[in-house]
């Protein structure tokens, strides 16, 4: 509990919000870092508004102290402004408490309302306080073991989103030291401990998993210089320094690969409330296709809020922008904007992760959503088969509506776990990934494509069944397109063949350039309109295609039924012909 740290203020302390310590610049906040902390004489938190120059810790001994230090920045970060509001009940129920041990609920609730609206935006400030202030008729007792319940899940919580989001993240990019970029500050002083975006930044670099972090400065207080730069100093993360504007240039140079931010409220669409800059970093990393993960604990979520239409943006004093350190910049007279927040809508999200889910915002219902459920089942069934190892094979589907659009797998996952959320929206015609930012779609898209559009086919399941792999392997003509022929077989029907006695089985080169087979593919289909519609590629198992899903991965049972046939006879060879 948070009680266990060792109280650091002394009765000898002056009223008020006063520091209780300071400490030299970069030694460490408490015992182990923790930035809030109950004590009998009160909350005992950071100031953030000092660092980096100087670790000092505040008192807050009553509620108006508690709503001072959260106006004013002393204590900043959804989380940590959550729990300091609880604690602030606590305090409220401990001062308003008769010696009798009867409360005076009514001036309880008074402060718990005037505290919960002290920031508008941060959903976990309300949160928090709702929560403790339903224990208020069991009396102090229960208040504050609630507080500080509130503290320990938060430190659970952060850990859990923490790994959550390192995972997805490594998932979604290459096998190398990544170079991130974060925004304002979401690590240990904004949160009970650890932290959630800069906590998954910090697991990465413990992975060996991060070459450099961004650091956006975040004006106009720059909680991104002073609080998240510090934070990684002290962990030894390599960062760099970058004003807000120039993020999207580094984009541009191919400077990032993938941003990390926290949020302050989550729509029930999934559109997040954040520290304002953080939407055009969205904006900046779709129009680069850069991934860009949102990691906030489930106390900043608002399911009743529809979309991020509803969220309060505060705005705050004009001063912060018009000075700098205390010095005016701007002219006398010189009017600001000053949004605290701003809300990056759902479709430029790539993922937002808390510690108990990982949600995709960008995926769709209805059709959509339908077939990435149904690929996800069929990979599985193949993987169990034996006909999609590991990660091999791919399956996609052509979706209704305007536009070329497709889902297809992604690329490089085990297909023996594929799920829903493991597919890709590319352009049936180009190939090209419609929603920069999130998985990677199979390397084999081009083919998928190449079908695509010389076909009316619906589907395309590319496999690695045993006997037509072996064939494929068996029957290929080394830098020229073979056919096998298939003559007399009853399995012919179900290829859907206009004339079902006889087919020429093409075998494509396995070029190592996939763009080069995808062409071929579209050169061989679109001068032979009567071709099967199966193809096999040399020691690269089957493609074949259909009107749907179904249709597909029974023509596939037709072709590897065939392809057995073959080889048990000796009859399995390919005629050499040009491609």
């Amino acid at each position: 509990m948070l009680d266990r740290f060792p109280t650091t203020n002394s009765p000898s302390d002056p009223p008020g919000p006063g520091a209780a310590r300071v400490a030299p610049a970069g030694a460490r906040a408490g015992a182990d870092g923790a930035p809030l902390e109950w004590t009998q004489e009160g909350v005992v938190v950071v100031d953030q508004r000092a660092l980096p120059h100087e670790v000092r810790r505040l008192c807050l001994r009553t509620v108006d102290d508690v709503i001072d230090a959260i106006r004013t920045l002393a204590v900043r970060g959804a989380p940590a402004i959550g729990l300091t509001g609880a604690l602030g009940v606590a305090l409220s129920v401990r001062r308003n408490t008769a010696a009798d041990g009867s409360v005076d609920e009514r001036a309880v609730r008074a402060d718990a309302e005037r505290i919960a609206t002290a920031r508008p935006t941060a959903v976990n400030l309300a949160w928090a306080v709702a929560r403790v202030l339903e224990q208020l008729p069991d009396g102090p007792d229960a208040v504050l073991g609630t507080a500080l319940q509130l503290v320990e899940e938060d430190v659970t919580a952060n850990r859990a989103a923490a790994l959550a989001a390192a995972d997805l993240v490594a998932g979604l990019l290459p096998d190398r030291p990544l170079r991130l970029l974060t925004h304002c500050n979401t690590g240990r002083f904004a949160t009970a401990a650890g932290g959630t975006a800069l906590g998954a930044v910090l697991e990465l670099a413990a992975r060996g998993r991060v070459a450099e972090v961004f650091v956006d400065e975040t004006r106009p207080l720059l909680q991104g210089s002073r609080l998240t730069a510090w934070e990684l100093g002290e962990a030894g993360v390599p960062y760099r320094l970058c004003p807000d504007s120039a993020a999207a240039a580094a984009m541009a140079r191919s400077m990032v690969d993938c941003v990390l931010v926290g949020a302050d409220r989550i729509a029930a669409n999934g559109d997040t409330a954040n520290k304002i800059g953080t939407y055009s970093l969205a904006v900046a990393a779709a129009r680069h296709g850069i991934p860009f993960v949102v990691v906030a604990p489930e106390s900043s979520w608002d399911p009743a809020l529809p979309d991020g239409a509803g969220i309060v943006i505060e705005e705050r004093d004009a001063e912060e922008v018009t000075s700098v350190a205390g010095v005016r910049v701007a002219p006398e007279g010189a009017r600001a904007f000053n949004p605290a927040f701003d809300v990056t809508p759902a479709d430029l999200i790539t993922a937002v992760v808390s510690e108990a889910r990982v949600l995709r915002p960008c995926a769709a219902p209805g059709p959509e959503a339908g077939a990435a459920t149904a690929l996800a089942d069929c990979s599985r069934d193949l993987y169990r088969r034996g006909w999609m190892p590991g990660t091999s094979g791919n399956l996609s589907v052509r979706l209704p509506g305007p536009g070329s659009r497709a889902l297809i797998t992604g690329s490089g996952l085990d297909k023996g776990t594929l799920g829903p959320d493991d597919m890709v929206l590319v352009d049936s015609a180009t190939a090209r990934a419609l929603r920069p930012g999130g998985r990677r779609p199979s390397a084999e898209t081009a083919i998928h494509t190449a079908v695509y559009r010389t076909t009316g086919a619906d589907a395309v399941v590319h496999a690695h069944p045993p006997y037509a792999t072996a064939l494929a392997r068996l029957a290929a003509v080394p830098g020229e397109l073979g056919r096998i022929p298939l003559k007399g077989l009853e399995l012919l029907k179900g290829l859907g063949l206009d004339d079902p006695s006889a087919a020429l089985l093409p075998v494509f080169p396995n070029w190592p350039d996939v763009a080069r087979i995808a062409d071929e593919v579209a050169a061989h289909l679109s001068g032979d309109p009567a071709a099967p519609p199966a193809l096999l590629i040399a020691d690269h198992g089957v493609t074949v295609w259909g009107d749907d899903l179904a249709q597909a991965r029974n023509r596939l049972e037709c072709v590897e039924a065939m392809c057995q046939i073959l080889l048990l006879t000796g009859e399995g060879t390919a005629s050499r012909a040009a491609a």
